[in-house]
């Protein structure tokens, strides 16, 4: 079965997806976290930075030898040397890799030219952009499938008295861009589950509900009972975009 998600438009994307991060620090954890995620529903699996940091190629091939079904995303956060670290992690396995808006447009270019090679998503980050909604219309412009508004961990933590969330700008992103449009960054079960009503059809799950965001290690409790019901929650919102 083919899981390249290179080709997904908002017009194909029927219903919306699910996407588990594995913001962990070994394989057998993220192994153990994405069997659960898959069994609750989830439809993509990431594979995020500090598990790239602590497994890199390691980890992107162990995932995709245990789920040969689902998409396999790598969050590089790239932001130089973009075509030798998107070559690397296509030729291990990956759909999808996420470049930084920050990087140079050359960066974007060359990871975008490896994602031409391997059959890959490009995905683009508005991390630290002071023009979120221009950021992303610039990413799109460069030719990216796919934009992420993201508000970072440290920049919520560090200023909590502001509130900082990625629903502020997400509405101006989505009418600003054609492209499928993703929010991460603090977002509670339920301000997750509401973003495809918001044009945003691609709801991440990891810290705080899947993970432990201070420890990055995985999260305690019922985790296949609350992502099973997320899973179905956003499954059954309808996906609302502009006009």
């Amino acid at each position: 079965m083919s899981t390249s998600i290179r080709g997904i438009t908002r017009e194909s994307l029927t219903r919306p997806l699910v996407q588990i991060s594995l913001d962990l620090t070994n394989n057998t954890e993220a192994l153990r976290t994405a069997a659960i995620a898959v069994e609750a529903g989830a439809d993509w699996i990431e594979v995020g930075t500090p598990l790239v940091l602590a497994e890199g190629l390691h980890a992107v091939r162990a995932l995709r030898k245990e789920f040969a079904d689902k998409p396999i995303i790598v969050d590089l956060k790239t932001m130089d040397g973009g075509y030798l670290e998107a070559e690397m992690m296509g030729d291990a396995g990956a759909d999808a890799v996420i470049v930084m808006g920050q990087a140079h447009d050359a960066t974007i270019a060359a990871v975008i030219e490896a994602g031409d090679r391997f059959g890959m998503l490009v995905m683009g980050d508005d991390l630290g952009a002071a023009d979120r909604v221009a950021e992303c219309a610039r990413l799109e412009a460069l030719g990216v499938g796919m934009v992420i508004h993201h508000i970072g961990y440290d920049h919520r933590n560090a200023n909590p008295h502001l509130g900082l969330t990625p629903l502020t700008d997400l509405p101006g992103i989505v009418a600003a861009t054609t492209v499928p449009v993703q929010a991460v960054g603090g977002l509670s079960i339920e301000q997750a589950v509401g973003c495809p009503a918001i044009g945003a059809p691609v709801v991440v799950f990891g810290a705080p509900l899947a993970i432990d965001g201070k420890s990055f290690s995985a999260a305690d409790g019922d985790l296949l009972g609350v992502l099973t019901d997320a899973c179905a929650r956003v499954h059954a919102t309808p996906i609302v975009y502009p006009g």
